[in-house]
């Protein structure tokens, strides 16, 4: 195989996006034969390609070798699985799954087919300003971590957009609201940077901002096996907001906000300085940094050019699937720790979680009415 045949799965927002570079030529060696929706009308751009609507009818079609799954959350579970049985190669738009007990279904799919390439699109890993922040946690120049807090509240949504689909801030289509949706590029950056906390305590409203039944504001708080914390708060209910990620090490301080990455830097570690220091007020000194980065002109393509060379030459993902578990695991034990108003144990119990959540779509009463929204640029956000 000298070129990857690509199938979307998905033609809302973001599958219409993998298909405009695809199809302008930014991912090399890649070539979009086909898409699949349920909706006629949302094929009709594509006459050129191969068509489906019927997802399963494309997995069993030999029309491609690869799919991309951009469709509503409950979906990635059933059709990334039925995909890896096809022996097919998978990339999965965010989240893996809607909650833990399917990604850990999913993933043990995976490892009944392991030559099987399955990816996330978790693009945030692609961007400089995340990888500068890795690169200074992995170099040792924060020194131990001791602190960190994410104040995410610009994911500022209208009731528009929620009435946009009918799926949309439902348990039953969505599986949660901010979390699931919105945040998971942040969480999973949060686990990629800082790794997986022992302990979340969570503070979420369920249709506080919005005529939704799912959470449209948190607030969480993380404990570490080694001492150190964390805040995280979202919404999409507040204007102007606020985005401002705040790493404390014993060497230093990052903060990511305002398009700036800025580390004020320990001449030496403040626990050392603690300990023989002669003067009760005396601190470090400090040097000011400024780090510059630039952006990636398309993540997404990022991503799936590695996709797409670890098909063809074996090259390491990214953003593996596996990953992928971890953001849709700090989402859910957010959500089941402001449900029970206790603090949840990581690993959580998968099962608990989903017993949980088929409780909440039994007993859901929602009834949406679905309006079509005016056009909208949603690739603003991608950087977040």
């Amino acid at each position: 195989m000298n070129k990857v045949r690509l199938g979307i799965i998905g033609l809302g927002n973001i599958g219409k996006h993998h298909a405009a570079y695809l199809a302008a030529g930014a991912v090399r060696r890649a070539e979009l034969v086909a898409v699949c929706n349920p909706s006629p009308a949302k094929l009709e751009p594509y006459a050129h390609l191969r068509t489906f609507t019927d997802p399963m009818a494309l997995l069993a079609s030999d029309a491609v070798d690869a799919v991309v799954i951009a469709t509503p959350h409950f979906q990635h579970t059933t059709l990334g699985i039925a995909a890896l049985e096809r022996g097919l190669h998978v990339m999965v738009e965010k989240p893996i799954s809607a909650h833990k007990a399917d990604a850990e279904r999913l993933l043990a799919a995976h490892g009944r087919h392991p030559r099987a390439v399955f990816a996330a699109m978790f693009q945030l890993r692609a961007e400089p300003r995340y990888l500068k922040i890795r690169q200074l946690i992995q170099s040792g120049e924060l020194g131990t971590i001791v602190r960190m807090n994410w104040i995410m509240t610009d994911w500022f949504r209208t009731e528009a957009y929620y009435a946009s689909g009918g799926w949309r801030a439902t348990w039953q289509g969505e599986g949660g609201g901010v979390l699931l949706n919105q945040c998971l590029h942040n969480l999973d950056a949060w686990q990629w940077l800082l790794g997986m906390p022992t302990r979340v305590r969570g503070f979420c409203q369920l249709g506080r901002f919005h005529d939704i039944e799912v959470e449209d504001s948190v607030s969480a708080y993380f404990e570490y096996a080694g001492g150190a914390t964390g805040l995280f708060a979202a919404s999409t209910g507040e204007a102007p907001g606020t985005n401002r990620f705040e790493i404390a090490g014993t060497r230093g301080q990052l903060v990511l906000e305002n398009e700036k990455l800025l580390f004020t830097r320990n001449e030496t570690d403040m626990l050392d300085f603690s300990k023989h220091a002669k003067s009760g007020f005396a601190k470090p000194d400090v040097w000011h940094v400024e780090i510059p980065f630039g952006n990636a002109a398309n993540a997404h393509a990022v991503l799936m050019q590695n996709f797409v060379n670890a098909i063809l030459d074996g090259e390491p993902l990214i953003a593996p699937a596996a990953d992928g578990i971890h953001s849709v695991e700090l989402a859910n034990a957010i959500l089941l720790s402001g449900l029970l108003g206790q603090t949840v144990d990581l690993p959580m119990d998968a099962a608990a979680y989903e017993r949980k959540l088929s409780e909440l779509i039994r007993s859901s009463r929602r009834e949406k009415k679905v309006v079509t929204p005016a056009a909208d640029d949603f690739t603003a956000s991608f950087r977040k």
